[in-house]
């Protein structure tokens, strides 16, 4: 994307030009005579940049894979939003990444009939130089002996389907709610058996997944097809990377994959032409960003606005996490406006890297354990659209005292749902844990489900139609307060540890997160 399209995206989501500019939510007092507060609800409430700052993210320059054009341009978008609001914002390298670049997906049906399908190219998938037609097969059944010859035979230059099928793609709910009880048992069998069928498919070959999608690219297979259903009315699952360095890795849709399974099972003959493009660009840098509003008193100690700025590619990635990151952009712009002179030095990091294993944040936080130690509050934003209605101390005895009394200066309207989990277990499931670990304050806001672990998450339906802009305008008008509150408390967040529970199911003692370094090479 070139400087001057940049720009004009700057500008739209600045709030400088175009219909998206601000949005604003009803009026409402704002308990107290905190002038901070009801300038952070004035800014907050009467002229939200969300839905611009969603839109131009989401829709102009799409997902965010690391080591993708994409990323870096939406990179370079965030750093010239903050320049606009006069926010110092710098990247910081952590290491390397495979660069690709993705192309076209064409995926069509030839015979026994003719219609386009509904596919994705897999994250860092090998493309095709030209279009490719090729039969479609199951995935072989093969004798009960191994023979890999045999079955690198059966896949040469054909396209294999890698997923086991699903019978249905109605949701479960769907067939629970209409279905009679006897209906319902027989899908269940029907589902399991199909399940079982397949993966007998794989104990015949003698190989995991990983081995096996290496012979099958090896070996001359056309291209693999996969899918991964999410229990769920459309979409499919996009969740790691691609399994072939040679032939094309395609994700379909439930719908259309069960089509090409059922007509090559039934000897339909089914034939696909296949026209995908990518291109490998080696090892790329890849880098968090990190915005600064230094501290006036305490420089030296920090809070935290921490989202996770990668997705991956199936859809826009706009629930996990355009959500979370254009809260925490909109809450430093509120906190810019409202709060320029801070106590303690405020902070907003966009991780890179989430997705292939915290990278960003775990090399942050090794590489800035004055940071860490400095650390009054982090709060991290990653479960999607809903408003923030739970907040668990992560383990700290004594963080629920603090909470309590920040929440009680805040707008009910905020505040009033939220409920703090207390003392709570230390988390593992995104950014907060590389900072958990060291039993540093650091905290995920818990969020409405909006039907995120269904219907969005990793989903190719994660996009920009998919956000709830009032609850996100909310999230960041609290999250900006809590942050002033936070950064103004006379007190340090004690970092008094619980002892752990025994786990019910295992008998063995729960245990906080391991703190190990972040990637410094390349990978995928």
């Amino acid at each position: 994307m070139t400087g001057n399209g940049i720009s004009a995206l700057v500008a739209l989501a600045a709030g400088v030009a175009g219909p998206l500019a601000a949005r604003s939510v009803a009026a409402q007092d704002v308990p107290g005579d905190d002038p901070v507060l009801q300038a952070i609800w004035e800014a907050g409430t009467a002229a939200s940049r969300v839905e611009a700052l969603a839109q131009v993210l989401l829709d102009s320059l799409g997902p965010r894979l690391p080591g993708t054009p994409e990323s870096e341009a939406a990179l370079a978008w965030a750093e010239r939003v903050y320049g606009s609001w006069d926010i110092d914002v710098r990247r910081e390298p952590y290491g390397t990444w495979v660069g690709w670049r993705a192309g076209i997906t064409h995926v069509d049906l030839l015979a026994p009939r003719v219609r386009t399908l509904n596919a994705t190219m897999v994250a860092w998938s090998p493309g095709t130089s030209t279009p490719r037609t090729a039969p479609v097969i199951a995935l072989p059944a093969l004798s009960e002996e191994p023979d890999q010859e045999a079955f690198r035979e059966a896949v040469r230059d054909r396209f294999v389907l890698l997923s086991p099928p699903e019978p249905t793609c109605r949701p479960s709910e769907s067939w629970e709610e209409w279905a009679m009880p006897e209906t319902v048992e027989s899908w269940r069998t029907e589902r399991a058996a199909a399940k079982t069928e397949f993966a007998d498919r794989f104990a015949h070959a003698g190989m995991g997944l990983e081995q096996l999608a290496s012979v099958l690219d090896e070996g001359g297979a056309a291209g693999i097809l996969t899918s991964e259903w999410p229990d769920a009315w459309g979409g499919s699952r996009m969740h790691g990377p691609s399994l072939t360095r040679r032939a094309p890795h395609l994700a379909l849709s439930c719908e259309h994959y069960g089509l090409l399974w059922r007509l090559a099972e039934r000897g339909q003959g089914p034939m696909v032409r296949v026209d995908a493009r990518a291109e490998f660009l080696g090892e790329v840098p890849v880098a968090n960003l990190i915005g600064t509003i230094r501290g006036s008193e305490l420089p030296d100690e920090y809070v935290i606005l921490s989202a996770h700025f990668d997705s991956w590619r199936g859809a826009s990635g706009a629930t996990d996490n355009g959500a979370g990151t254009v809260v925490m952009m909109e809450a430093m712009r509120i906190l810019r406006e409202a709060y320029a002179q801070p106590k303690r030095t405020i902070l907003v990091t966009h991780w890179n890297g989430e997705e292939q294993g915290l990278n960003g944040s775990r090399a942050f936080a090794a590489d800035h354990p004055e940071i860490v130690e400095g650390l009054q509050l982090l709060l991290n934003l990653d479960l999607g659209t809903g408003r923030v209605t739970n907040i668990s101390m992560m383990g700290l005895k004594e963080a629920a005292p603090f909470f309590e009394r920040w929440l009680a200066r805040i707008p009910g309207p905020l505040a009033a749902d939220i409920e703090l989990e207390d003392p709570g277990v230390p988390g593992r499931g995104s950014d907060y844990a590389s900072f958990v670990c060291a039993g540093a304050p650091a905290f995920a806001l818990g969020t409405r489900s909006w039907d995120y672990g269904t219907y969005t998450w990793h989903s190719t339906l994660d996009t920009f139609d998919k956000l709830v802009v009032d609850d996100l305008q909310r999230n960041a008008t609290l999250v900006s307060m809590l942050a002033y509150l936070a950064s103004e408390d006379p007190e340090r967040l004690p970092r008094t540890r619980r002892v752990l529970p025994v786990d019910e199911q295992t008998g063995e003692t729960a245990s906080w997160p391991t703190c190990t370094d972040g990637a410094r090479s390349s990978g995928r």
